[in-house]
C-alpha cells in the first residue's frame, strides 16, 4: 500500500508499505480520505520530537475491511474514524471519568501510532468511531479533528442560547467553532481575525459580528457593543488573541484555549479574581464527543469547507499551509490520482 511517511530530513515521502497482521481488538480500514491538519506539519517538522518513519494522518475515514480477534464494536463494511485520540489505557482515572483524552498513556494517530494517510490503516476497534450514514467521508474527515476539537471547546465554554461567544481565529478550526456555536448551541457569535477573506467567509457562515483585529481593538469593540462576551474560544496561534480574549470578557466569562502559541498569555490576576473570569484548556474530544459532532454534521448543522487532493500532493499542501494559502481543509482522497 502507499503511505505518507516522515523522513529523517523532515520531509514526507509517499512509499510502499506492508502492514502487519491484525492483533486482538484491532480492525483494518481501507482508507477513503484523510484531512491534512496543522499538527501533521508540526510532526513532519519534528516540533514534537523526531518522528522519522511514522505514517502521518489523524483525520482519517475508512471502511472496515477485516477485524481481528475479540472485535465486536465494528464489522466489515462499517465506516470508521482514525482520530488524534487513537486510544487510551482504558483503566486510569481519566479514562474512567469521561476525560479519556487526558490519559497519561494516550496513543495518538500519525504521531505515536501509524496514522490514516495511507491506503490502509490498523485501528484499535473500540476507539474508532462509526460514521453516520449520509455523511460524506471527506466532510467527516474534518470532523474527526477540527470538528470535534471545536465542538468540545464550544461545549465546555458553557455558552447558552442567545449569549455572546467570540471566536478568535477563523481558519479551519475557527470556522467550525462558529458553525457549532451558531447552529448547535444557538449562540450569537463574534468572529475576530486578521484576514478579511476569513472574516468574509465567517459572515457567510452566519457570524453576527466580524472584527479585523489588525485594524481595530477587538476587545474594546466587543465591550462597547455587547457589554462583554460571555465566552471565548481561541483557536488563533498568537499571544495577542489570548490577551484580547481576557479583555473582551464580561464578568463571569470563560475563555477556552485551543490554539498552541509558544508564548505565555498575560493574565491580570485581580481582574480574574474580582470578575470571576475562567481560563480553561481544551484538547480534542472523547469518542462520545466525536459521535455527537459527527451526528450534527450529518444533520447539516455544520458544513466543513473541504478540497479533495491526491496523496502525491502532500508536500505541496504543506507548502501552502506554511504560506497561509489554505482556506478550509485539504483532504487526501485515496480515490483521486490527480
Amino acid at each position: 500500500m502507499k503511505a505518507a511517511v516522515v523522513t529523517h530530513d523532515h520531509q514526507v515521502d509517499v512509499v510502499e508499505k506492508t502492514l502487519r497482521a491484525l492483533q486482538h481488538g484491532e480492525a483494518l480500514l481501507t482508507m477513503e480520505c484523510c484531512g491534512v491538519c496543522h499538527t501533521d506539519l508540526h510532526v513532519k517538522n519534528g516540533d514534537f520530537g523526531d518522528k522519522t518513519g511514522v505514517i502521518l494522518g489523524h483525520e482519517g475515514i475508512g471502511v472496515v475491511k477485516s477485524v481481528g480477534p475479540g472485535v465486536t464494536s465494528l464489522k466489515p463494511g462499517d465506516r470508521a474514524s482514525v482520530a488524534w485520540f487513537f486510544k487510551g489505557c482504558g483503566h486510569c482515572e481519566y479514562c474512567n471519568s469521561g476525560n479519556e483524552t487526558l490519559c497519561r498513556e494516550v496513543v495518538n494517530a500519525g504521531y505515536t501510532a501509524d496514522g490514516g494517510m495511507a491506503e490502509e490503516c490498523i485501528v484499535a476497534a473500540d476507539y474508532a468511531v462509526k460514521v453516520p450514514d449520509g455523511l460524506d467521508s471527506a466532510v467527516a474527515s474534518s470532523i474527526t479533528c477540527a470538528g470535534v476539537t471545536t465542538y468540545k471547546a464550544v461545549k465546555i465554554s458553557g455558552i447558552t442560547p442567545g449569549k455572546w461567544l467570540v471566536v478568535y481565529g477563523l481558519g479551519g478550526l475557527g470556522n467550525l467553532a462558529l458553525q457549532y456555536a451558531k447552529n448547535v448551541f444557538n449562540a450569537r457569535v463574534i468572529a475576530v481575525d486578521v484576514s478579511d477573506a476569513q472574516l468574509k467567509f465567517a459572515e457567510e457562515m452566519g457570524a453576527d459580528m466580524v472584527i479585523n483585529s489588525r485594524n481595530e481593538d477587538a476587545a474594546k469593540l466587543i465591550q462597547q457593543r455587547t457589554g462583554g462576551a460571555h465566552a471565548a474560544v481561541v483557536t488563533a496561534v498568537a499571544k495577542a488573541a489570548f490577551n484580547s480574549a481576557v479583555d473582551a470578557m464580561r464578568a463571569g466569562g470563560r475563555i477556552v484555549a485551543v490554539g498552541l502559541p509558544s508564548e505565555s498569555m498575560s493574565l491580570n490576576i485581580p481582574r480574574l479574581v474580582l470578575d470571576g473570569i475562567q481560563v480553561v484548556g481544551s484538547l480534542v474530544g472523547t469518542r462520545e464527543d466525536l459521535a455527537e459532532a459527527f451526528q450534527f454534521a450529518a444533520e447539516g448543522k455544520v458544513v466543513p469547507k473541504v478540497t479533495r487532493r491526491p496523496l502525491q500532493d502532500i508536500n505541496a499542501i504543506f507548502h501552502e499551509m506554511e504560506s497561509g494559502k489554505i482556506v478550509g481543509r485539504m483532504v487526501i482522497d485515496f480515490n483521486r490520482t490527480h
